[in-house]
């Protein structure tokens, strides 16, 4: 019998970046019988979060924790880009290590690493192992990815001070502004971080996109050559949506709250629940979680909301950890649980949000719009309430509201960005009750039927995956 080939996986750090790794090591597995190495990079000891999924997954996926690099010698400040990139390139002496130990007892076939890991194709190249990227965001930032450099030499002033809007190839155009946060300062180290990682990604052999066909049709087929033609682009592989399809790895320790959520949706009226959550890393200010409480009680329909201590510094305060100083509940508006009790559940920190979405009470989802969340919304059907915060959020805002048109989305009262309560209590009410909230349902129960379609055997998306997964059984 023909050895079975292995692949190594390797992801950026971050629970974001695991998670869709994770979900594509099972497909292989499952589907295509692969050996799988998880490799993962740490600046520290690896978190609760890392360890419960990894462990949670079958014996034939195989996790390393490499060697913690140091970082000691970056300045305070230095954004999450450049952070992630650094451990990643830090990590390249223990990499070659274990590809040495892995290989004397293993046919290595494929290092697939996700966007900001492209700095370890060279240590691939050394043992002959063919680099690829699985890109966890969408089709379209991987548009804009090949397009930056070309943008970079084309534009001279900062992108949010272009008066018309950037056309990513195969994609709605986009304002400057909703570009993402790394671009947003050219003179900043994540740009360069970014911009060169960029011009690393025509090495690979091929990219995975955690995307769909019938959800950016226009992107992936510029991506593959068939419009809006990009020359040097390796082959492209939509293979999602890959997402958690409920499974209680990785949430160890949160069964008590868990089972408070479900056994509350449990009584709810079938298509009533409005889920309101910002993801892992998402924050609000005092002021905002303030307008966003009263919204909802406003809106007088019945919500299920994770909320999470204040901070002001959204972006990085909470990336690497769920861990929060002081009770998120102490932050709501006062009598306000009482007020809202038996329409609305409060949750602090952490809902099971895959069985949440896939919950028969849920009705809608008030998001962040980070590329996970959006995905379990979509396998599920539900439609949403886009309220970008940072990373690529707002790029996917404009191409849920604007493009596919899934969501509807607030608009904030001034330069200040807060979105008063009036305006949170309109959205959430045409979203629940409301004409606009009925078509973008429908949209999404399309796309629901859709992307069930393109992971079935026949599927575009099982297909590209199996055209990939026999490429790499056919390496000597």
């Amino acid at each position: 019998m023909a050895e079975t080939p292995h692949i190594a996986l390797l992801p950026s750090p971050g629970m974001g970046h695991l998670i869709p790794l994770v979900e594509l090591a099972k497909r292989l597995v499952h589907q295509h019988n692969f050996n799988i190495d998880f490799l993962v990079p740490t600046d520290g000891a690896p978190s609760k979060a890392q360890r419960a999924v990894l462990e949670s997954l079958p014996p034939s996926i195989n996790s390393i924790f490499l060697p913690p690099v140091d970082l000691s010698d970056l300045p305070e400040g230095t954004s999450i880009e450049t952070t992630i990139t650094l451990t990643i390139a830090r990590s390249a002496p223990s990499l070659r290590e274990i590809f040495k130990t892995v290989l004397a007892k293993a046919r290595v076939v494929a290092l697939v690493v996700d966007l900001f890991g492209t700095d370890a194709f060279d240590v691939a190249r050394e043992f002959n192992i063919l680099p690829y990227i699985f890109f966890p965001s969408t089709a379209m930032a991987l548009s804009l990815f090949f397009y930056l450099p070309k943008l970079d030499e084309m534009v001279s002033c900062e992108y949010r001070e272009m008066k018309e809007p950037v056309r990513i190839p195969g994609c709605i155009p986009v304002y400057g502004k909703d570009l993402l946060d790394p671009v947003q300062d050219r003179k900043n180290e994540a740009y360069k971080a970014v911009l060169r990682q960029t011009k690393r990604y025509r090495l690979a052999e091929g990219i995975m996109v955690n995307s769909f066909l019938e959800l950016e049709g226009g992107a992936i087929k510029s991506l593959q050559g068939r419009v809006d033609y990009q020359p040097g682009i390796p082959p492209v592989y939509p293979v999602g949506p890959l997402v958690n399809m409920g499974s209680k790895g990785g949430n160890k320790g949160n069964d008590q709250g868990s089972d408070k959520c479900l056994k509350w949706l449990d009584d709810q009226p079938h298509g009533s629940v409005l889920y309101v959550s910002f993801g892992s890393g998402g924050t609000l200010s005092c002021e905002q979680i303030n307008e966003l409480a009263l919204g909802l009680e406003m809106s007088e329909q019945r919500f299920l909301w994770v909320v999470r201590s204040p901070n002001d510094s959204v972006a990085n305060a909470t990336f690497f950890s769920l861990d929060t100083q002081k009770d998120p509940l102490d932050f709501l508006p006062k009598g306000f649980l009482d007020r809202t009790k038996g329409k609305g559940l409060v949750v602090p920190s952490w809902a099971p949000q895959a069985q949440v979405l896939s919950h028969d009470s849920t009705a809608g989802f008030l998001t962040h719009c980070g590329w996970n969340s959006t995905l379990e919304s979509v396998v599920n059907g539900v439609p949403l309430i886009a309220w970008p915060l940072y990373a690529e959020q707002k790029m996917n805002a404009v191409m849920l509201t604007e493009d596919i048109k899934v969501a509807l989305r607030p608009k904030a009262r001034g330069k200040d960005g807060v979105i008063d309560r009036e305006e949170i209590a309109h959205v959430v009410r045409s979203l629940m009750e409301g004409e606009d909230g009925k078509k973008v349902r429908n949209k999404m129960k399309d796309l629901k039927e859709a992307a069930a379609k393109a992971l079935s055997e026949d599927g575009s998306s099982a297909k590209a995956l199996s055209e990939l997964a026999f490429k790499w059984k056919s390496c000597n």
